[in-house]
C-alpha cells in the first residue's frame, strides 16, 4: 500500500515518475526494524551488528502495519489526508471485486499491528480452525485512485506469487462497505533481520548463509519471471514460517514492487539506501536491481557489517556508486573464496554484467546442498535467445566462435537453463520445449511463428533442434565475461578472433570471412558492421566490439507486441 520509508530509505513511488524526497538525511544512520514481527520496538548496541544504537519500527506487507507513522506511496497524499467535506474517498466509491462474505468465513482474533491505512489481526476461518494473517484496509483513508491502485497491485501481486515455497501465502481478498481485508498465511518465527542479530558477531556461517540467500534468490527469480520487481530486497522484509531452526523463509512485503514492461526501466528511486542498486541512483533500474540488494544481504550475512556505509544518505548513495565492498577487513581473511567471488558477482555495478537471480542459483557456493533441478529459467536467457534473432549473420556467427572457448566452469549455468528447458533429457531443445520455455517469460507474448523463427536462428545445423553449443552462442553473458574476469576476455576473444584470422596476420579479411561462413556471393554487407575504420577488414579491436554491441537495439515494447 504506501510506502514505508525508514530514516536509511530512498522515498520515491513505486512507479515509474520522477519524484524523489530526501527529507529524511538527519537520521539516516539508523535502520528501521522492530524486534519482533508485529509491535515490539528494541534498542540494540553494537558497532558490527547490522543496526546501529537507533532502532525503530517497520511492517512488511502484512506486517507493515506496525508502522504508526507511514508514509504514503504517493508524496502528494498527507498522512492526514481524511474524507473531505463534501467528497467521498475514493474508495468508498469503489467496488474491487473482492468476495463479500468474509464475517461468514472469518473471526478476528488478536491485533498485531496497526499503520496508517488499516490492522493487522490473526484470524480464525471459521470452518477450519486454521490461523492466519488478515489485513484489514479501511476504504475511507483511500482518498485518492493512486491508494486504491495499491490495494489492487499487492493482491495481483500476491496472487501472482501465489504457491511459490518462499512467498507468503495469499489465501483470499474480500471487501464490505467500510474494508478490504487481504488473508494470508500467518508467519510466526520473526524477522530474518533479528536471526542476524541473534548470531555471534552478527553474523551467518556460510552453510547457513547460503540456505538463506537461495531462498531470496528464488523469490527473486519468481518475480522476474512474472515481469515482476520487488524494489526493496532487505532483511526486514522476511519472515521465517515458524520459530524452528530449519524454519523456510518467506517474502512478506511487496509494498514497493511493481511490474515493468519489456524493455522498460523504472526511472524512480524507491528502496532502502543501503540495498539501493547504483542503476537505481542513476534512474535506469529493472530486475537486476534485487540482485544487487541480495549481494547486500550476503555481505551483511558473512560479516556482519554493510559494505556501503556513511553517515548520511548522501554520503550511502556515493559509497554506493563510486566504491566496492571491503573484503580485506576481518572475518573476510576466514571465509571462502567461493562465497567471496559468489558476493562480488552480486555487486557488480554494471547491471549488465551482474548475475541474475537464476545465474545466482547456479554458483556452487549458494547451491551446495541445493538441487540443480531447483534452479528456475532465467530471464536473461530467454532475453537474449529472443535478441539473437535480431543479430546479424557475422554477430552470430562471432558469438558462435566466442561460445566454442568457453570451459566448462564458465558454462555451469548455461548448462542448468540448458536442462532446465531440455524437459525430456534428450540432450537438444525442440520445438515445443523452446515454446514451453518462453511462454515461462510471461510479460512476453510470443507468436508460434516467432518461436520458430528463434529456434532457425539459433539452429546453425539445420536440423531442426538446438543443441548446447547452439544454445550457449545464442544465450551467452559477453558483458559478464569481460567484467568478471578481463585477463580471461581477452583470451577468449582472441582465441575467438583467431578462429576467423586462419594466416594470423591480425585482421579478418572478405576471404577468410568467406571461407569461415561458407556464405556465397559478395561478403560486403557482413563486412561493414565490423569494419569501423573502412579498411576493408576487421581488426581484433573491431572483432571484440561487436562481440560487446548487438547491430540491432534491445527489443521494444512495440517489438514484444509483434512477438
Amino acid at each position: 500500500m504506501g510506502s514505508c520509508f525508514s530514516s536509511s530509505k530512498v522515498s520515491g513511488s513505486n512507479r515509474q515518475t520522477h519524484s524523489t524526497n530526501n527529507n529524511n538525511k538527519n537520521t539516516t544512520n539508523t535502520l528501521n526494524v522492530h524486534q519482533n514481527q508485529w509491535n515490539t520496538s528494541k534498542a540494540t548496541t553494537s558497532s558490527t551488528t547490522v543496526v546501529n544504537n537507533s532502532r525503530k519500527q517497520q511492517g512488511s506487507n502484512y506486517n507493515r502495519d506496525n508502522q504508526e507513522k507511514q508514509q504514503p506511496r504517493n508524496s502528494n497524499v498527507k498522512p492526514s489526508s481524511r474524507r473531505q467535506s463534501g467528497v467521498i474517498p475514493c474508495g468508498k466509491r469503489t467496488d474491487f471485486g473482492y468476495d463479500k462474505d468474509f464475517d461468514k468465513r472469518y473471526t478476528i482474533g488478536k491485533l498485531l499491528g496497526h499503520g496508517q491505512f488499516g490492522y493487522t489481526y490473526v484470524a480464525t476461518d471459521k470452518f477450519s480452525g486454521d490461523r492466519v494473517a488478515v489485513k484489514r484496509i479501511e476504504k475511507n483513508k483511500m482518498v485518492l485512485p493512486i491508494a486504491v491502485e495499491d490495494v489492487k497491485r499487492e493482491v495481483k501481486i500476491l496472487k501472482a506469487l501465489a504457491g511459490h515455497e518462499n512467498v507468503v501465502q495469499f489465501y483470499n481478498s474480500f471487501e464490505d462497505d467500510n474494508y478490504v481485508y487481504i488473508v494470508m498465511e500467518l508467519c510466526e518465527g520473526g524477522e530474518l533481520l533479528d536471526r542476524i542479530l541473534s548470531k555471534k558477531d552478527s553474523r551467518y556461517t556460510e552453510k547457513d548463509a547460503a540456505i538463506v540467500v537461495r531462498q531470496m534468490l528464488k523469490v527473486a527469480a519468481e518475480c522476474h519471471l512474472h515481469g515482476l520487481v520487488h524494489r526493496d530486497m532487505k532483511p526486514e522484509n522476511f519472515l521465517f514460517k515458524s520459530s524452528k531452526e530449519d524454519s523456510p523463509l518467506k517474502a512478506t512485503d511487496f509494498g514497493l514492487s511493481d511490474f515493468i514492461r519489456p524493455g522498460k526501466k523504472f526511472q524512480d528511486i524507491v528502496g532502502s539506501a543501503y540495498y539501493v542498486a547504483p542503476e537505481v541512483l542513476k534512474r535506469r533500474s529493472g530486475p537486476e536491481s534485487d540482485v544487487w540488494s541480495i549481494g547486500v544481504i550476503t555481505y551483511i550475512l558473512l560479516c556482519g557489517r554493510r559494505p556501503f556505509w556513511d553517515k548520511t544518505e548522501d554520503g550511502i548513495f556515493k559509497e554506493v556508486l563510486r566504491n566496492k565492498p571491503d573484503f580485506r577487513r576481518k572475518p573476510w581473511s576466514n571465509i571462502s573464496n567461493s562465497a567471496k567471488e559468489f558476493v562480488k558477482k552480486l555487486l557488480v555495478k554494471d547491471p549488465r554484467a551482474r548475475f541474475t537471480a537464476a545465474q545466482a542459483l547456479s554458483h556452487p557456493w549458494v547451491r551446495e546442498g541445493g538441487d540443480a533441478s531447483e534452479i528456475p529459467l532465467d530471464i536473461s536467457v530467454l532475453s537474449n535467445m529472443r535478441q539473437f534473432v535480431r543479430y546479424s549473420r557475422l554477430k552470430q556467427f562471432a558469438l558462435r566462435a566466442l561460445a566454442s572457448t568457453l570451459d566448462e566452469e564458465e558454462l555451469a549455468d548455461l548448462r542448468d537453463q540448458f536442462s532446465a528447458i531440455d524437459v525430456d533429457k534428450n540432450g537438444v531443445i525442440s520445438l515445443e520445449e523452446m515454446r514451453t520455455a518462453l511462454a515461462k517469460d510471461l510479460p512476453w507474448k510470443m507468436k508460434e511463428s516467432r518461436v520458430l523463427e528463434i529456434l532457425q536462428a539459433i539452429d546453425s545445423n539445420t536440423d531442426g533442434l538446438v543443441d548446447f553449443p547452439e544454445f550457449v552462442a545464442a544465450t551467452l553473458h559477453v558483458h559478464q565475461l569481460e567484467e568478471h574476469n578481463s585477463t580471461k576476455w581477452q583470451q577468449r576473444s582472441q582465441a575467438a578472433f583467431e578462429k576467423f584470422d586462419v594466416d594470423r596476420d591480425g585482421f579478418i579479411t572478405p576471404e577468410e570471412l568467406k571461407m569461415h561462413t561458407g556464405l556465397k556471393g559478395s561478403i560486403d554487407p557482413l563486412l561493414e558492421e565490423a569494419d569501423i575504420d573502412k579498411d576493408g577488414k576487421i581488426s581484433l579491436s573491431e572483432f571484440r566490439r561487436l562481440l560487446r554491441t548487438a547491430s540491432m537495439s534491445s527489443p521494444t515494447v512495440r517489438d514484444s507486441r509483434r512477438m
